[in-house]
């Protein structure tokens, strides 16, 4: 895989150009002014326009190579979870999530009203999305869940031995190893979740 994707182009046109003079002790509101007339007078917000439309669309270049779809799950989450990481460290602002997605305790506020809580929903479900993608990336997440040294032992169970016939069956014979599929489950449904809220929320990954 190669990716190249630039920066977004800044807009500036009459307003930004005018807003200089505040460093010279002009107020804004006369520079809002003096804007307002420019762009009423003049052609000179056409021309930025153009200007504007020289510099095109923003660069993206993407190549991507067999490999990278042999595990595409894992191969977007070394890109996601950096990026996942970035926005919850850089974030402006917050969008509104359904209290059905948070847990009891956190179901608070008015939704219509910009109160910490807002911020505070926000900031679980991207730590949930942030999780549910580190397991992804960490292949003995299941090895908390073993206890004890497994140890097998193959049993004959049919066939002629030493023969393409015979079948045997490998068996666990230490008593002290077990696992806690319950714990397995569990964990599992918490990453499927994580991965739900970044489907449901996606539209809403913005700083």
């Amino acid at each position: 895989m190669r990716v190249y994707i630039g920066p977004y182009y800044k807009w500036w046109g009459v307003y930004q150009t005018v807003d200089l003079l505040q460093k010279i002790g002009v107020s804004e509101k006369t520079c809002e002014d003096i804007g307002d007339w420019i762009c009423e007078n003049t052609p000179a917000e056409d021309f930025f326009n153009w200007i504007h439309e020289l510099k095109g669309e923003r660069k993206v270049k993407v190549r991507i190579d067999n490999y990278d779809t042999w595990s595409m799950d894992n191969t977007l989450a070394h890109i996601i979870l950096p990026m996942l990481k970035q926005l919850k460290e850089t974030k402006h602002g917050s969008p509104l999530v359904d209290d059905e997605d948070v847990p009891p305790h956190m179901r608070h506020g008015d939704p219509n009203e910009h109160d910490n809580w807002i911020h505070y929903k926000w900031d679980w479900v991207l730590n949930e999305m942030i999780w549910a993608f580190e397991q992804e990336l960490d292949d003995s997440w299941e090895d908390q869940f073993r206890h004890g040294e497994p140890d097998y032992e193959f049993i004959h169970v049919s066939g002629e031995i030493g023969t393409e016939s015979e079948m045997n069956e490998m068996i666990q014979t230490n008593p002290d190893y077990w696992v806690d599929r319950d714990g397995i489950k569990e964990y599992n449904n918490r990453i499927d979740n994580g991965f739900r809220l970044f489907g449901k929320y996606y539209r809403n990954l913005w700083d």
